[in-house]
């Protein structure tokens, strides 16, 4: 379904207030326009948001850990892309921060991997990094972890194309 709007503006008269509804979903959004012909709202992709002063907002989802994974990373110089995290993560745990590996080496010697990037804990706890979660099971201090730990055994998370 598409939505279009029009907006016409009088020529006798100094402001226009005009509306547009932009569907997303079932969702719809309408935005006030002051004194515009024509606008054109291409949505903006989730991304954190800041004022100045005040904390990042990320969404409580596999998106909103990445990015601001993401962000802890820069702050530490550790290197590694969304693209690179998000293809590990699918690859280790479907995007579940409760998963646990109950059958592998690790897990018969005491230590199953968990989390989203099914870091063990003793390599959870040697690459944590500051200002996370000390809980492994916590998405955003697993995939920073499990991104500091692939940045000095392979130079990146994106150098990992199988399990590390």
């Amino acid at each position: 379904m598409r939505f279009t709007a029009t907006c016409r503006r009088r020529t006798y008269a100094s402001l226009t207030r005009g509306f547009i509804a932009v569907g997303a979903g079932a969702a719809v959004l309408l935005l006030p326009l002051f004194g515009a012909r024509a606008a054109s709202a291409t949505p903006a992709p989730p991304t954190a948001t800041a004022s100045a002063g005040q904390p990042s907002a990320y969404t409580n989802d596999l998106d909103g850990w990445i990015k601001q994974s993401l962000a802890v990373m820069a702050e530490h110089s550790i290197p590694g892309s969304y693209e690179g995290i998000h293809r590990n993560i699918m690859r280790e745990s479907s995007g579940n921060p409760l998963a646990v590996n109950g059958w592998d080496s690790n897990a018969a010697a005491g230590t199953p991997s968990k989390g989203l990037l099914q870091i063990i804990d003793p390599t959870f706890l040697a690459y944590h990094v500051p200002g996370t979660s000390t809980d492994s099971f916590d998405p955003v201090a697993n995939i920073t972890a499990a991104c500091n730990y692939a940045a000095d055994r392979y130079g990146s998370i994106d150098n990992v194309d199988g399990a590390y």
